[in-house]
């Protein structure tokens, strides 16, 4: 048997799966403060020892946003979970309860989780990219997740794609700026100011007073019910989807990658003109090997991440 922790900004969850990765229970509840989040984990943890007394437990996995050391096991002031200043949390799980454990930045366990149990499954060099709220990396790699010298790889959202742009990751015109929720609702203001301000209409957002409701989920759906504008904003952000993804491609040589969240959704709104992007960029060898399709673990890639970071 293992266990998963995937904790997270709002909620936290406790996973069981047997030794084949398939999800037995899962226990949910929302994000606490550090000492009292951590305390309830442990708690659920005792519980399912105690209720499974003929099964041992083989390792425990946790799948957390960073910045955190995946190295020695330490999450370091994670900006979504205030008040988690260096948690020893891998050292207190092992001396607590003897069982090995294994933290994984958010994004490297679910490049695990698809690469086991996914999209990705049968390769040997694989990226996922998360696209949801940011834009994070995890990179399989001959076979094996590559984490870098501290667990930072893979940080692909800071990489500056233009002089000026959205602000993603902290920096204007990243990829995370054009290619995540918070990007396209940047890009969709932006657009629908522009379209405001010379009186034309705006399916997705009729007033100026509507700018702060804007997401990419109603940009999507303004989108697929053909408003011209939203189509915009996404086919902006699929070019530059492909300018990141033509780095990649021509950098790692994958055979896919694997796009989750956003693109789950509304990839057919991004594909034309990022494939366009991707086309003129790469280096065709490379290009003709690598596939682009979307996660296929959907809501439970959580819940599998932290089990793919148990089973390393």
């Amino acid at each position: 048997m293992y266990i998963g922790l995937d904790i997270g900004g709002t909620k936290c969850a406790v996973i069981t799966a047997d030794n084949g990765g398939n999800i037995n229970s899962r226990v949910a509840f929302a994000t606490m403060p550090c000492r009292t989040t951590l305390d309830r984990l442990y708690v659920e943890i005792d519980k399912i020892i105690a209720a499974n007394p003929d099964d041992k437990v083989l390792g425990i996995g946790i799948s957390c946003g960073g910045p955190l050391n995946e190295n020695t096991g330490v999450i370091m002031s994670p900006p979504n979970l205030p008040g988690w200043d260096n948690v020893e949390i891998v050292k207190e799980i092992e001396t607590r309860f003897g069982i090995p454990a294994h933290l994984r930045n958010d994004a490297n366990a679910c490049a695990l989780a698809e690469w086991k149990f996914g999209a990705g499954q049968g390769t040997q060099n694989m990226i996922f990219l998360t696209f949801g709220t940011g834009m994070g990396a995890g990179l399989i790699l001959n076979g094996k997740l590559y984490s870098g010298t501290n667990g930072n790889a893979g940080e692909v959202g800071h990489m500056r794609l233009a002089d000026f742009g959205p602000v993603g990751y902290g920096k204007a015109g990243s990829f995370e700026g054009f290619c995540s929720g918070g990007g396209i609702k940047q890009l969709g203001q932006i657009f629908a100011r522009e379209q405001l301000q010379m009186g034309r209409s705006v399916g997705y957002c009729p007033t100026m007073a509507d700018l702060d409701n804007v997401s990419a989920r109603i940009i999507a759906e303004a989108a697929h019910a053909g408003d011209p504008t939203a189509i915009e904003v996404y086919r902006y952000c699929g070019e530059k989807l492909g300018a990141g993804l033509s780095i990649l491609i021509d950098l790692f040589n994958p055979e896919a990658i694997v796009i989750g969240s956003i693109y789950e959704r509304s990839g057919d709104l991004l594909e034309e003109s990022m494939q366009a992007v991707i086309a003129k960029n790469t280096l065709a060898p490379s290009r003709e090997v690598c596939r682009i399709v979307p996660a296929a673990l959907g809501d439970q890639i959580g819940d599998k991440a932290a089990i793919a970071a148990a089973m390393e």
